[in-house]
């Protein structure tokens, strides 16, 4: 009976160490919007769970936040832009901060504006005022935009602006353009009753920047520690993200649950263009999603530097790790 009792004890012991969750905090750089859906996707069908991770998610508020985050410890993993990473570890004494996963192979920044505005090329700005959030991803790229494309920055005003009244601005006419995610603002016009031919996109990567956009971040002395749960939550966020564009009609389900004042429509084009746009280049097509090519990599170091001076310029090798990626055989997308 003893030995009963004690193989039950055991058993029971061995069951509660196998489905034992570890706590994962994970922060988004922006809202519970139509491009965060994958995550949730991934949280409902049980993808972290199943990599034994309790993941818990959070809003952001613009890519400068997420790097912060992930520099305090707060958070064990962050949504943000390679860009702001390649700043950041610029400085020595700065947490030695990783991307981990690509997400966003052509990034998202552009400046848009209202057609009755006339800004049909990058030197159409100047004589213009430019709105744009300080803690902006895309007006993070402003310095190497003007350099690429000839702008003269003393003909152009600079309005620093928050996020929420970024896009209400443009339409009252208080700005002449934006920078922005383009899902971002091309959407909020739209839900502002703005007609789609009268907005307009200047997407900056078919504008001279071959810069990558948002992944995963980690810290890398974390990455080094926990190694599993650093491959469990790629694993489990590709997974999140092969669904979604699999079926990304159903992905909506998972976001509203979390913001169900959303308007679901509307989320799905913004996740569409997000999809289309920026995750499924030819790049991610041909190798596979969450990787980087390196000499792509090195040159969008250098083109940053190109309007930020470097003291301790970062190698390619600093900035992304893919010791923590899924073979390319897991990785590949089929829509």
């Amino acid at each position: 009976m003893k030995a009963r009792l004690w193989l039950t004890a055991l058993f029971s012991c061995a069951a509660a160490t196998a489905f034992a969750q570890t706590p994962i905090k994970f922060a988004l750089d922006w809202r519970f919007e139509g491009p965060a859906a994958p995550y949730f996707v991934a949280l409902d069908k049980g993808y972290y769970k199943a990599e034994g991770l309790d993941v818990t998610i959070d809003t952001g508020n613009g890519s400068t936040e997420a790097i912060n985050r992930a520099a305090s410890g707060a958070y064990q993993f962050v949504f943000g832009d390679i860009n702001t990473l390649v700043r950041f570890r610029d400085k020595p004494e700065n947490k030695k901060l990783k991307m981990v996963l690509m997400i966003y192979n052509a990034p998202p920044f552009a400046i848009v504006s209202l057609k009755k505005a006339g800004i049909n090329k990058p030197k159409d700005l100047e004589g213009k005022t430019l709105g744009a959030p300080a803690a902006d991803g895309a007006y993070a790229q402003w310095p190497a935009f003007v350099k690429k494309n000839g702008i003269d920055t003393s003909k152009v005003k600079i309005e620093n602006v928050g996020f929420p009244v970024r896009e209400p601005m443009l339409v009252e006419g208080k700005v002449d353009a934006i920078t922005a995610f383009s899902f971002s603002s091309y959407m909020n016009l739209r839900g502002r009753g703005i007609a789609q031919d009268d907005i307009s996109v200047m997407l900056m990567r078919n504008l001279g920047l071959e810069l990558y956009g948002n992944g995963i971040i980690v810290d890398a002395e974390y990455a080094a520690k926990n190694p599993k749960i650093v491959q469990g939550f790629i694993r489990a966020t590709i997974k999140g993200w092969q669904e979604t564009i699999r079926d990304p009609k159903a992905s909506m389900a998972s976001l509203m649950k979390r913001n169900n004042i959303l308007n679901d429509g509307q989320e799905f084009v913004r996740l569409k263009m997000a999809i289309d746009q920026n995750v499924m280049t030819p790049e991610v097509v041909a190798n596979g999603f969450g990787g980087v090519d390196a000499k792509r990599l090195t040159r969008s170091i250098d083109q940053i530097g190109e309007g930020f001076k470097y003291t301790n310029k970062p190698k390619a090798d600093d900035i992304f790790d893919s010791a923590y990626l899924a073979p390319k055989a897991e990785r590949m997308i089929k829509q």
